[in-house]
């Protein structure tokens, strides 16, 4: 389908298009800009609240700044799709996150005006930083603005950058895009601190006075400005309920300005511009601006919310009159409150992703017993910690990408100290359209590594529900990490009647001869399918889901290694260090000989596409895994020096 932009957006293939306008343009360059946005979201899907809250704030930038030169970073990436159709991929946009299309953040190799690949939270500051720290030392004059949410100015690393830019006297500018959301609405004292700040009615009228002084004194040098700049901090101090946050960090605070006023961001960042140092501009925006069922609706479902009709409002969903399986993340969520209503030690943690990780079923359930702490994964999981240390359970749901954030809090404050503190990892292995910065590739590699931690993976909804009810119940110490996939399930009816798992227990799916299909998680689902069709030829090998990467089943590990010469391993993770690299360590530790093809995750970023086309591209979907049996029987077994 053939989406027309408008008139001025037609003809606008770079920023340097866009700086042929008068400025008075810009207003109707935001009308077709946002129109064309919502157009192409609405057919083909993709993220959408964000973008539309930081159209004018993207024209200004774009109009206003010398990009690329001028380095723009933008935080997350979900706010800039409006940034990528002004810098030349206007007419690819309708690729956005499809397999072999524009990817759906920020990404160097992209275009030159993605100076920095981002995907995960908070990182814009340290990296705008860094370039302007590098381009300082190199004498090089260009302007560094970090355009960074709310919600991601909750994370640690936002304030490490603040803290070092406030003493670098780097030519930094960090525009705050505050808008009450990330994906869900919201949490903490940032929160309110940020609303005092915009309601101020009597620092709002005075810091307008403030700003024009500066404007005025910056031409008179360091002695002048830093004058100024005294006047100006005691008089915000006494005009708000607290002292400034920014200022206290050393950066010259400017606003709350209204982000939806093309020309008068214009004229702020001109004015920006002439004032050194490093400062941030406090922009109040409305995410989702100028689509009322976005403005007016529940903005978490409009962050993403897939195809929908633009006239109604209405989400197309998949009719299909057959029972479908539950994501596993509902399951999680359901289950957890099943188990918190009899177990009154169970508490519940997520960092910033309640309706995501289906949390929030708790929350509402519970709200003293589940706690949504920001977009901070180091401190959920020393929080967890914390709890565990009085007795508590807690469930740490955190997405397998984010949970790379928090690695040495895993570590360090919890399994070094053997507390028993269960992690359910959502969202593990292909992530699908969201990329690589969002593919939980690495959890089996790295959660297996550390001593004082039981890793599992379910195959189905009935697996979930017993793992989770296995975590729950009393344990000498020990972390407990389960993690699953993105998406559906297979269960339809999958209420089913939790049971005790044995630890470090797999199980035998099904008989077979010659080959051994070892599988963890998920993705035993496909060698099921494998196996349907490798039937038809007559060959049948066998298939177990380990269900434990740590600690192994020995037992039955050794139970094939006897009866097999030919293994493959399946895993939605990645191959080095993962599932199979664990098989091959006790293949060797055991002085066993076999064939053995591990199948998973390529030692290579692999880029978006859907979770299947990427299954396929890696050669672990069925017709894989079915290939690589016919491949292993095509060449003669190896003889063990043990038979």
């Amino acid at each position: 389908m053939l989406i027309e932009p408008g008139n001025l957006l037609k003809g606008i293939d770079s920023p340097e298009d866009l700086k042929k306008l008068d400025q008075a343009q810009l207003v109707k360059v935001c009308e077709e800009l946002r129109q064309y946005i919502i157009d192409v979201v609405s057919v083909y899907g993709g993220h959408f609240g964000a973008s539309l809250g930081v159209v004018e704030l993207t024209v200004a930038l774009h109009y206003i700044f010398d990009t690329p030169k001028d380095q723009l970073v933008w935080d997350v990436g979900h706010q800039a799709y409006g940034h990528k159709i002004l810098t030349g991929r206007r007419d690819d946009f309708h690729t956005n996150r499809v397999y072999n299309g524009l990817s759906g953040f920020p990404k160097r190799k992209e275009s030159e005006y993605d100076t920095f690949g981002v995907g995960h939270s908070s990182t814009s500051i340290s990296a705008a930083l860094g370039m302007a720290v590098a381009n300082q030392y190199k004498d090089d004059d260009r302007q560094h603005i970090a355009v960074i949410g709310d919600g991601a100015m909750t994370g640690g690393l936002a304030f490490e950058g603040m803290n070092h830019a406030g003493v670098s006297n780097s030519n930094l500018l960090i525009i705050l895009n505050d808008n009450c959301m990330s994906i869900d609405p919201n949490v903490g004292a940032l929160k309110e601190y940020l609303t005092d700040v915009s309601t101020s009615h009597a620092y709002n009228k005075v810091k307008d006075e403030v700003w024009k002084l500066l404007g005025k004194f910056s031409k008179f040098g360091k002695s002048a400005q830093e004058v100024i700049s005294k006047v100006e901090g005691s008089m915000k101090s006494l005009l708000l309920k607290q002292s400034n946050l920014f200022e206290s960090l050393n950066l010259r605070y400017f606003g709350p300005v209204d982000g939806h006023d093309v020309h008068h961001l214009a004229h702020v960042l001109n004015d920006l511009k002439a004032i050194p140092g490093p400062k941030i501009l406090h922009c109040v925006t409305v995410k989702g601006k100028g689509y009322k069922p976005a403005e007016e609706g529940n903005a978490t479902k409009w962050h993403a919310p897939g195809k929908f009709d633009k006239v109604t409002g209405e989400v197309y969903k998949k009719v299909n009159d057959a029972p479908q399986p539950p994501k596993y993340q509902q399951v999680f969520g359901h289950t957890l409150v099943e188990l918190a209503e009899k177990n009154d030690k169970i508490m519940g943690i997520t960092p910033a992703m309640p309706s995501g990780s289906s949390m929030n079923i708790m929350m509402e359930a519970m709200p003293d017993r589940a706690f949504d702490v920001g977009i901070a994964e180091q401190h959920a999981v020393t929080f967890s910690a914390g709890l565990a240390t009085q007795g508590l359970v807690p469930f740490c749901n955190i997405y397998s990408t984010f949970m790379q954030r928090a690695f040495d809090q895993v570590v360090h404050d919890v399994c070094i100290q053997n507390l028993p503190v269960n992690f359910c990892l959502d969202r593990a292995g292909f992530a699908g359209a969201d990329g690589p910065t969002h593919h939980g590739a690495y959890d089996l590699a790295y959660m297996r590594c550390i001593p004082n931690n039981i890793v599992a993976a379910p195959m189905n909804e009935a697996e979930l529900r017993n793992l989770m009810y296995t975590a729950q119940l009393p344990r000498d110490g020990q972390a407990f990490t389960i993690r699953y996939p993105r998406g559906q399930g297979v269960m339809p009816e999958w209420r089913t009647e939790m049971r005790k798992v044995a630890i470090g227990t797999g199980r035998k799916i099904s008989d077979g001869e010659d080959v051994a299909i070892l599988t963890i998680g998920h993705i035993g689902n496909y060698a099921i399918e494998a196996k349907e069709e490798l039937a038809k030829e007559g060959v049948v090998p066998a298939h177990y889901d380990m269900r434990f990467v740590k600690p192994l089943d020995e037992e039955l590990l050794h139970d094939i290694f006897r009866n097999f010469k030919r293994i493959v391993t399946v895993e939605d993770g990645c191959v080095m260090g993962g599932f199979g690299s664990a098989v091959l360590e006790f293949m060797a530790q055991n002085k066993y000989m076999a064939q053995v093809e591990i199948l998973g995750i390529p030692d290579r970023i692999v880029e978006h596409g859907t979770q299947l086309q990427l299954h396929e591209e890696c050669n672990f979907d069925p017709k894989g895994i079915a290939k690589a049996v016919r491949l292993m029987l095509e060449t003669s077994p190896v003889q063990s020096p043990l038979t």
